[in-house]
């Protein structure tokens, strides 16, 4: 499953609307516009018009991520999601793995800590450990559904990312599984300064080899 980002936007927001104000949801086009483009608890802040917001949806409808429907005497279409924990999903996540995905897709790479306290209208974590123990069982699965970033400079947690998105060449090589711990990141100035030896050895080699062939 693979999301463009206004596509990942557009089920975060599907995906917590559902939870946070169930008596609105479905979503009419106007609510979920509004929803994509709230000020607060999105990162990157967007304004998409309605019809950003209904391509989108028009896409996500022929990958079979959203139905509509039309409510009881209304002609207004409003949307759901078909992403996940519906009859129409394969992918079934619970309620706190759900909080994570829905968090990430909303506001970007985040640490355990930033998760877990902004987390409370979707999921009750009760300490850190609990949101790391979710991240672990997204990271392992078959197809791993989040993954962590090498830890910034100056930072002292490292950030955990969705792999609905694809990532950019700069965030992939600086990505690693949650649970693989068995290759260390080296950083990319170390990297080069080893390159940079490695040719001055080859170098001073190659000369001392056309010494020994000389007539």
């Amino acid at each position: 499953m693979e999301l463009s980002q206004l596509e990942a936007r557009i089920i975060g927001v599907l995906l917590e609307k559902e939870i946070t104000t169930p008596e609105q949801y479905p979503l009419s086009l106007n609510s979920l516009t509004s929803g994509c483009n709230q000020k607060s608890s999105r990162d990157p802040v967007l304004c998409l018009t309605e019809i950003e917001v209904q391509n989108t949806l028009d896409d996500l409808a022929k990958k079979r991520l959203i139905s509509d429907q039309s409510g009881f005497g209304s002609r207004v279409l409003k949307y759901k999601h078909r992403f996940c924990n519906t009859e129409f999903s394969d992918l079934q996540l619970s309620s706190a793995q759900l909080a994570i995905v829905c968090l990430l897709l909303l506001r970007g790479p985040q640490t355990a800590g930033e998760l877990r306290t902004r987390s409370n209208r979707l999921h009750e974590f009760a300490n850190v450990n609990e949101v790391e123990q979710a991240l672990n069982e997204l990271a392992s699965r078959e197809i791993p559904l989040v993954a962590l970033l090498a830890k910034e400079p100056g930072k002292r947690e490292a950030r955990y990312c969705q792999l609905f998105t694809p990532m950019t060449p700069a965030v992939a090589t600086l990505t690693t599984p949650v649970l693989n711990t068995a290759q260390p990141i080296v950083p990319q100035e170390d990297l080069q300064q080893r390159v940079t030896k490695l040719e001055t050895e080859l170098a001073v080699l190659k000369a001392q080899l056309e010494q020994l062939l000389a007539p």
